[in-house]
């Protein structure tokens, strides 16, 4: 059977790819940037499509000669505009798949109750279906509520909210009942969902065996964490968007996430029908129960098999175009910041200082200058540093790197990062690694188009902190790699003699 996947770049559509593909799919896969599948484990087992959705043209080329069409995307960004762009969306992969003969669609939303106003998303969500299930294509809505799962927001939420806070002051919405699913009986349902008979065409609730307070979740997720169960007192002044605040500032889930989450728990959220059953069976092995899901999720991040995160989920309103070549510049206002180093360490050496960069391992230079811009860029709502990485050691295009992502990457030479804090203009920054005799030579170069007057004083405004910030960075980068090659060498002299110290930089290790 041959299947197209939308949103094969997000949380969900990421893990069904290679699942489909193992059950003996062909899979196709419709992406705005095909760079990003590059280093996915199942890149050559696919076939790439380029395109937009919002492109009624992209979307029909990519529904031709396909048997089912799985809608995988939301948008969970902030932009005023996203219902009318997720109609235009939902209304051309309506179109296509009608007039291209596919034989099904199956479509991800949102577990929500009928009776009562809903949150600006989730309503978002039930008009996408709608328009699914009257496009004429034979189609299942799978409605599913919390999902957890290594990596997936609700998760994280649950996850830090519990871990940061011994006691909790929380929103009303703490004693409403919830219906988790585990991420995995999710992808049970998606992939089963391709051979359902042609004449099912409406909507099926799902979730796992357990109904849950909020509040109880938070605690079983801390039983599982070997934490202790907290208290939790319910505050009827912390509106949506206040809780909202108050997640994206003591979680690393921004405030664009946390918000559309938060207004989708603010009634009872569990199965209203168990239809689902009579078309498709649960799990051989049953449904995954909340606190095994929980379980299984830490084993996952403890072992480093994180197969998808929200952390690499686009953010809305950052600039998602390439930084355009050098001659394009021409009659732009462009600032930049160039430095170089001379390293007796080798480029293999070098790289791995730079690929590591992030995360766990920091920005090399100033540690309290970096925190106070991820703190403001939290405070305006933006990811801040605590978004970290996925992978400590190994970046891919279209990775998170606290509030950076990963425009492009030629390893072991280049490394294009573009910002997605909170900035007046677009900014980017370059590391490079370039062979110089028997050692090498570091580039890095941030490049800043500034927005109008803001982005022009907000430049020189930072231009001393850069000083000291992107010169300490170039310094401690090239210290950290020869103090690396000077481990590796036989019979090397301790790092403390090397040249990181005759340069003036810091020890390697304090970063």
């Amino acid at each position: 059977m041959r299947v197209l996947v939308t949103g094969a770049t997000g949380y969900i559509g990421g893990r069904l790819v290679p699942r489909l593909a193992a059950a003996g799919h062909d899979v196709r896969v419709i992406v705005r940037r095909p760079e990003r599948l590059r280093d996915v484990p199942w890149a050559d087992d696919v076939e790439v499509v380029e395109g937009d959705l919002t492109d009624a043209a992209a979307v029909d080329r990519a529904t031709r000669d396909v048997d089912v069409v799985y809608y995988l995307v939301h948008s969970m960004g902030g932009r005023g505009d996203f219902e009318d762009i997720e109609l235009t969306i939902a209304r051309n992969v309506a179109g296509a798949a009608r007039r291209n003969g596919v034989g099904r669609i199956v479509y991800l939303g949102g577990l929500h109750p009928t009776d009562g106003p809903l949150s600006r998303h989730l309503r978002s969500r039930v008009r996408v279906g709608e328009i699914l299930l009257a496009s004429g294509v034979p189609t299942v809505v799978l409605q599913a509520g919390v999902i957890i799962g290594s990596g997936s927001t609700s998760f994280e939420m649950i996850r830090h909210l519990t871990e940061v806070l011994p006691y909790m002051p929380a929103p009303h919405w703490v004693r409403n009942f919830i219906q988790p699913i585990a991420v995995r009986d999710v992808l049970h349902y998606l992939i089963a969902a391709a051979d359902v008979p042609p004449e099912v065409n409406r909507a099926f609730d799902i979730g796992g065996p357990d109904v849950l307070r909020y509040g109880q979740l938070m605690n079983g997720y801390a039983v599982e964490a070997g934490l202790h169960q907290r208290p939790i007192a319910s505050l009827p002044v912390l509106t949506p968007w206040l809780a909202g605040q108050w997640v994206n500032l003591v979680t690393p889930i921004p405030r664009r996430l946390a918000v559309p989450i938060i207004e989708s728990l603010q009634f009872d959220c569990v199965m209203r029908e168990h239809d689902i059953d009579d078309v498709i069976p649960p799990p051989a092995e049953g449904l995954t129960p909340y606190r095994r899901a929980v379980r299984l999720a830490l084993e996952r991040e403890r072992e480093g098999e994180v197969e998808t995160s929200w952390r690499n989920a686009e953010v809305a309103g950052a600039p998602s175009d390439p930084l355009p070549s050098d001659p394009e510049w021409s009659g732009h206002v462009v600032y930049t910041d160039r430095r170089e180093r001379r390293s007796s360490a080798s480029v293999d050496d070098l790289w791995s200082v730079i690929e590591g960069v992030g995360g766990e391992n920091g920005w090399y230079s100033f540690p309290l200058a970096w925190a106070i811009r991820g703190w403001i860029d939290k405070l305006f709502g933006g990811v801040g540093l605590r978004r970290g990485r996925r992978d400590p050691d190994t970046l891919h295009p279209g990775d998170a790197v606290d509030f950076w992502r990963v425009e492009r990457i030629e390893r072991p030479r280049f490394l294009r990062l573009r910002a997605e804090m909170r900035v007046p203009g677009r900014a980017w920054l370059e590391m490079s690694a370039e062979p110089e005799g028997s050692g090498s030579r570091y580039l890095q170069r941030a490049v800043f188009f500034p927005k109008g007057l803001a982005g022009r004083l907000y430049w020189w405004s930072i231009v001393p902190v850069h000083g000291i910030v992107f010169a300490g960075m170039a310094n401690r980068i090239t210290a950290e790699a020869e103090a690396a090659a000077a481990e590796d060498a036989p019979d090397a002299e301790p790092a403390s003699s090397g040249r990181a110290h005759e340069a003036g930089a810091a020890p390697p290790g304090n970063r």
